[in-house]
């Protein structure tokens, strides 16, 4: 059956960009830091166990969801490059968004961790467009379910030694990756709308 490498480097790519492993490292730390080693621990494996198990679903759904609601597939590209680029500008402009805080006895590891931070509506549009324009290879889809998986596996390596990279890189170095990530997805959401235009074209 063979293996799509092309395939399989381009959605490790787009997803590693748009879940900013290193980013998540901020958030990380100070939605756990607070807690025990072991609990940090299990928090850093469980994250990534939601973020895969939501955006699989998607990943294998997204066609009919699609169907269903009768969206084609240059409007699903144009909703997630806007979305993208959404992501994007946060990124650069240093977030946006004030940091979530956590109660206690809360589980962040499900919320907001594993959703919508990881799993948040820009990887999911990326994986169900990517499903979406495959062609009916199986090689195709392993290569992307090969490339969901590694993205995962590196989060979790990513949030398990995160007290080390932070030392590491420090505070200028994840701000850094950030800004790089948030100008390669400012990027990718610009080809996702021009792509999204030409399929209207070539519909009409």
């Amino acid at each position: 059956m063979g293996f799509d490498v092309t395939e399989y480097t381009t959605v490790l790519i787009t997803l590693i960009v748009i879940m900013d492993p290193p980013g998540q490292i901020p958030i990380f730390l100070s939605l756990v830091g607070h807690q025990t080693p072991a609990q940090r621990h299990r928090a850093a494996w469980q994250a990534p166990a939601v973020s895969l198990l939501v955006i699989s679903t998607f990943a294998l759904g997204g066609k009919f969801i699609l169907a269903y609601l009768h969206i084609g597939v240059p409007a699903l590209q144009g909703a997630g490059g806007l979305l993208l680029l959404l992501v994007a500008l946060q990124l650069l402009n240093g977030g946006g968004a004030s940091r979530p805080v956590a109660s206690d006895g809360v589980n962040v590891a499900l919320v907001p961790l594993g959703t919508p931070l990881l799993a948040g509506p820009g990887a999911i549009a990326a994986v169900i467009v990517a499903v979406s324009q495959a062609p009916r290879e199986g090689s195709v889809y392993l290569a992307i379910a090969a490339a969901i998986v590694t993205v995962h596996v590196v989060i979790a390596v990513v949030l398990r030694f995160s007290t080390v990279l932070i030392r590491v890189l420090g505070v200028g170095g994840v701000t850094l990756l950030a800004k790089i990530a948030g100008l390669l997805l400012a990027a990718i959401a610009v080809q996702l709308i021009a792509n999204s235009v030409m399929g209207f074209i070539d519909a009409r």
